[in-house]
Parts: structure tokens; C-alpha cells; sequence
């Protein structure tokens, strides 16, 4: 059975059949607006309530046009489904139901299955390059791919966090149907495909929404862009929510990511937005929405923790509509822990660093309230020990913290690959959801640099302001190692962020890649079953660097994580079966063991640099939830 999907949108240009075209368009501040259509004289659109522009044209598919304001100034469409090349040129009218649908059955799959793989498309040949890794991925164990950002931006290279233009894929990426194709074949191998969107900026090249829709942004507001985005209006927030309704419906996304939503003002449209999303998702169909927040907000998270069998999917059963948050907190504790830096963010995770990656393990965020160093010492985040383990997403690498880093430095080239695969350990067997970013699960120490490919002033900025992103840091007191920064802008800096997979098949690199193998096909079997309803047993320090935290799964059982990133052994008291231990696992690879025997036992000694798993089994007459 095959489908076609097309979601209409309320703006932009919308196809009513084979031979004419709707046209509409904000554009509160224009007397006048008309749509240019190649050669020919401009048609005039009507001015209806609201600010709102639109017209009829005889027109279809492939048709090339642009909006003419006031009779002066050409620009996209800022709805636009597709561009003629890049942002500056024409858009392109696009049918979305040219595409058919092969995997028509796929409806998802639950929160507690997802092992996510954080990649960018340009670094990965593009959608049909990503398409192609996809077996290998599926292999590995990997459940969801999330790619990051793809609205069109300026030029041929960007991390995506520049995009201008949101409803457009990035042509130098491929074709809408292209990245539709890569969903498809996504869903055939049961991986999930996820979006990283930005709602809280534009980029600073290419978007015309000032020159005819000023009330868009709010001048006596600032973020680190510019004038913040006014959420107030509300046709600002139909248009993002129109965004990812399209994403979600038309290219059968799994879920979105929405970054740095601390940037955007006012909250309560994130619980709008999600609420409006679940209340129009087909039911029946697994849709994860995830947040990047600095705030650390609890109250909008836990409803990945629902039972997908009881009742409508559609209403959560804990707290908010996102399933989940970026950890940042877990990441930087971690970091600290394996690297000692403390510079920057990082000084905020200096003190008693084992406390509060306990307190991570059993609460998910670390500042819950508690005054922060680097936010003036004001209060930051909420409680979150209620929510289940679930609504955290960890990490120990992931584009923004390698791409931070002026170098963007792998941990690879930062750690000790013992202790190194002591934090793998822990994160792949932990209860939170586990992501990984391309490249990490074979250990590539290939730098992931911030890159962009703007030019003259913009890019003089750019690479300017980049460099003293990082004059604070001692290690850049000196202006000529400033100098030494990569630029942005230089095709090298790109081409140098893209990982070799043909690492991945020699040693030792193959070896690292079946350490991951091994460990998510272990999550899969004895732990994921059991995730839904997990909920923490507490956890405690042991030594310097050392925590051992406790879980009840659904089943019963209590899953016990011993880990030690010290450089002496600790004594600990854990019971169960061993499942997993990083210092016999490593023995066991370089013997070229294929597993890796359970056995029972009561542990008294962690020893340095390793991480130790256990599984209680449940009374007899525990209940199954």
C-alpha cells in the first residue's frame, strides 16, 4: 500500500490543482503587493484582513515567482517549499504529492526505544548520502536519526542555524523528494527520523521579513540575533506552528527538536503549539517532541512516559506535551569529570561534581532552582525529580559542545580511552535517552568545526566575532593564537568537520564501533523492554569521581550502574547479576570474545576508570506495569 501526503498550509503557495495556484502573504507593512511569475507582468494581490496578501494564478508545479512589495523590492516567499538555488532567488511552486509513499504502514515507534544519532546532513553527502547509512545505523542499534537543521541559508555550507527560510530544505542538500525518499527508507529499517527546528531567530543574511512584516520581531526586545521574535502576534505563532505541523504531516518527521526555546519569550506558546500538534497527530502514530531549554523547566516535559496502550496516545498522563529535554546539565557534569576543564559553563559543574552527576542519574537536571555562576548567581531551573528518567536526553557529545570548542575537538583527542569507555558505558545503559553524535560510535577524532559561507562584511563579522568568542579564555590571551581560530567561512573549515567512514572498518576504530555494537544491543535486550514507567531508586556518590545510581524497572527489577572515572579503585556495594563490566569488556574485545557472561555476584570494589552494570532480578510476586 502506498500514500501520498500534502499538508496545506494557510500561506505561501498552495497548489488547488494541476494548472492554478494559490498565493498568500503577510505583509502587514505594504500598501501594495503583487507575485512576479518569470518573464511576465507582475499580478497584483488583493488586500484582505489581518495584513494578509493573496491571489489566484493559472499557473503549477516548477513555476518560478517571488513577491514584489510596494512595486520596489522582490523577495522569496518566506513559506517557500522550495528555492530556485539559493534564498536570494526565486521561489519554486512544489506538489507534494509528486512523492508516494512506500512505507505506509509506519506509525512510529514509543519514546523508550529511541537510541538517537545526531548527524549534519552537508557532512554526511546530503539526503541521498545519509540514506545510504542507513543499514549500517540499523545495524549498530541506532532507533532515530535527527538531523540537524535544513532550512535554507545562505550559500553552500552552514551548521543550519542560520536558515532563513524554514519550510525549504536546503537545495545543496537535495530535493524535497529526495529527503522524503531518506524518511521512507528511515521507516522501512524502523528508525525514526527527527528535525532540529529554530523558532527563536532567523539568520543575518536573507531574510526579508523587516522590509514588509516589521511587527514580526520586537525591537524592545534583544536576543543574541538581534530583535527577538514576537510571539505575541499571532500570526507569528501560526506560522511556527504551521512549520511544524508541515514537517510532521507532509514529510512524516517522527518528532522535532526545538532549539535554545530560553530565546524565545514567551513560553506558554511552546505549551500551545505542542498541545495544538498532539491534538492533530493522526492517532495512533508516535510523535516525539524534544527541548533544548537553558531554563530547565520541568512542567513542560513527560508525556514520552504515557503508555502507548492505555487510552488515547494523544493526552499525557506527566506533567507537560514534550517528551523530553536536551540534558545539558548531564553532558557538562560528565565533561568535568572526564576532562577537568572548568573553564566557561563548565565552572558551574566544578564543585562536588560526583554530587550533582548523582543527582542527574536519580533527577535528571542538576540546577533545579540553585543559583548558577554563569547566570549571575540567579536562580536556575525547577524540580524535576517527579519526572521519569525518560524526559532527560544525555549525551557526552553532540554538535554544539564539539563545535564550542575553537578547535572542535572530539573527546577522542581529550581522554583517556578508559575512562572514556567507562562514560560510553554509562551512557548507553542508563534509563535516559541516549544520543550520540555521527562519527562518535567508531571513535573518529575528526574536529566537527563551526562553519558557515558568508561573504565580505558579514563574513569579516563572523569570523572576527568567532575569534573573540574566546578571548576570555586564557588559553586565547594571545591574539596570534586567536588568529590561529579556523575561519568560518574558508571551504576548508567544512571540509575538515567531515568524518572518513572508512575509519570505521579498520582498527582500532572497528573495535570502538562493536564496543557500541555490543552495549546497544545489551540496552536493547535486557534493558528497553522494561524502560516504560522506570522510575529512580536514588543515587549516591562513592570516592572523588564516582557515583552508583539505582532504578526500578517496569518488571520489577532494580537496575543497578556502578561507575568510577577516578584513577583508584572505590569500594562499593552492589548486588545482582553483572551484565556488563567496561574492564572485562575491554579484555573481552581484545580476545575477540563475542559476549560477554552474566554472573552473579556482590561486588565490594569498582576499580578505576570502569563502570559496572547489574540486574536484580524482581520477587517472585512483583507486578509487571
Amino acid at each position: 500500500m502506498t500514500e501520498r501526503h500534502a499538508y496545506a498550509l494557510p500561506f505561501g503557495a498552495e497548489l488547488i490543482d494541476g494548472t492554478r495556484t494559490r498565493f498568500r502573504l503577510w505583509a502587514p507593512d505594504a500598501e501594495r503587493v503583487s507575485v512576479e511569475i518569470g518573464g511576465l507582468t507582475p499580478i497584483a494581490m488583493r488586500r484582505s484582513s489581518k495584513g494578509f496578501f493573496e491571489c489566484e494564478v493559472f499557473c503549477g508545479e516548477g513555476t518560478r515567482y517571488r513577491y514584489r512589495i510596494n512595486d520596489s523590492r522582490s523577495v522569496p516567499d518566506p513559506a517557500s517549499r522550495l528555492q530556485d538555488g539559493d534564498v536570494h532567488d526565486a521561489s519554486v511552486v512544489h506538489d507534494p504529492r509528486s512523492f508516494l509513499w512506500r512505507c505506509s504502514e509506519w506509525r512510529g515507534r514509543p519514546w523508550h526505544e529511541m537510541v538517537i544519532y545526531e548527524l549534519h546532513v552537508g557532512c554526511c553527502r546530503g539526503f541521498a548520502g545519509i540514506r545510504s547509512q542507513l543499514p549500517e545505523l540499523a545495524e549498530l542499534g541506532i532507533t532515530a536519526i535527527e538531523l540537524m537543521p535544513i532550512a535554507d541559508f545562505p550559500g553552500k555550507r552552514n551548521w543550519g542555524y542560520d536558515g532563513v527560510l524554514p519550510f525549504a530544505p536546503d537545495t545543496s542538500y537535495g530535493t524535497p523528494n529526495e529527503l522524503k525518499q531518506l524518511i521512507d527508507s528511515a521507516h522501512a529499517l524502523g528508525i525514526c527520523v527527527y528535525l532540529d527546528v529554530v523558532y527563536n531567530h532567523f539568520g543575518p543574511d536573507g531574510n526579508f521579513l523587516n522590509s514588509y512584516a516589521s511587527a514580526f520581531f520586537d525591537a524592545s526586545k534583544h536576543s543574541p540575533w538581534g530583535a527577538a521574535i514576537d510571539f505575541s502576534r499571532p500570526q507569528v505563532r501560526d506560522f511556527f506552528l504551521q512549520n511544524a505541523l508541515y514537517w510532521l504531516l507532509e514529510y512524516r518527521f517522527d518528532g522535532l527538536r526545538f532549539d535554545a526555546v530560553h530565546q524565545i519569550a514567551d513560553s506558554g506558546w511552546l505549551d500551545e503549539m505542542a498541545a495544538r500538534i498532539r491534538e492533530t497527530i493522526e492517532p495512533g502514530r508516535f510523535v516525539h517532541l524534544v527541548l533544548e531549554n537553558e531554563h530547565n523547566r520541568a512542567r513542560h516535559l513527560g508525556y514520552g512516559s504515557r503508555s502507548p496502550t492505555g487510552g488515547d496516545m494523544r493526552q499525557p498522563r506527566n506533567g507537560g506535551n514534550f517528551d523530553a529535554q536536551w540534558n545539558d546539565d548531564g553532558h557538562n557534569v560528565l565533561h568535568v569529570l572526564l576532562t577537568g576543564e572548568t573553564t566557561s559553563y563548565y565552572r558551574n559543574y566544578q564543585e562536588n561534581p560526583a554530587q550533582k552527576l548523582a543527582r542527574c542519574l536519580a533527577e535528571g537536571f542538576i540546577y533545579q532552582g540553585e543559583p548558577s555562576p554563569t547566570h549571575q548567581m540567579r536562580p536556575r531551573g525547577s524540580s524535576s525529580a517527579h519526572l521519569p528518567s525518560m524526559a532527560f536526553v544525555l549525551f557526552l557529545q553532540n554538535h554544539d559542545q564539539i563545535g564550542n570548542r575553537a578547535f572542535g575537538e572530539r573527546l577522542t583527542t581529550l581522554v583517556e580511552e578508559q575512562k572514556l569507555h567507562a562514560a560510553i558505558a554509562l551512557l548507553l545503559l542508563c534509563p535516559q535517552i541516549p544520543l550520540l553524535f555521527m562519527g562518535e560510535e567508531w571513535g573518529t577524532r575528526t574536529p566537527f568545526l563551526f562553519f558557515t559561507d558568508f561573504h565580505d562584511e558579514l563574513a569579516a563579522a563572523v569570523r572576527e566575532g568567532r575569534r573573540n568568542e574566546f578571548s576570555a579564555l586564557p588559553a586565547f590571551a594571545d591574539p596570534q593564537l586567536r588568529a590561529t581560530i579556523p575561519d568560518p567561512n574558508a571551504v576548508s573549515t567544512c571540509a575538515e568537520s567531515i568524518p572518513d567512514p572508512l575509519e570505521k572498518k579498520e582498527p582500532p576504530h572497528s573495535q570502538i564501533r562493536e564496543f557500541y555494537r555490543r552495549l546497544l544491543a545489551l540496552r536493547r535486550e535486557r534493558i528497553t523492554p522494561y524502560l516504560r514507567d522506570c522510575r529512580s531508586l536514588g543515587a549516591s556518590t562513592v570516592g572523588e569521581a564516582g557515583v552508583v545510581a539505582r532504578w526500578r524497572l517496569n518488571d520489577g527489577s532494580v537496575l543497578t550502574i556502578a561507575i568510577n572515572l577516578d584513577s583508584h579503585s572505590v569500594e562499593i556495594d552492589a548486588s545482582g547479576d553483572l551484565i556488563f563490566a567496561s574492564d572485562n569488556e575491554r579484555a573481552a574485545l581484545r580476545s575477540g570474545s563475542a559476549t560477554l557472561q552474566s554472573e552473579h555476584t556482590a561486588e565490594h570494589v569498582l576499580p578505576a576508570q570502569s563502570t559496572r552494570v547489574y540486574l536484580h532480578a524482581p520477587a517472585e510476586d512483583a507486578e509487571v506495569r
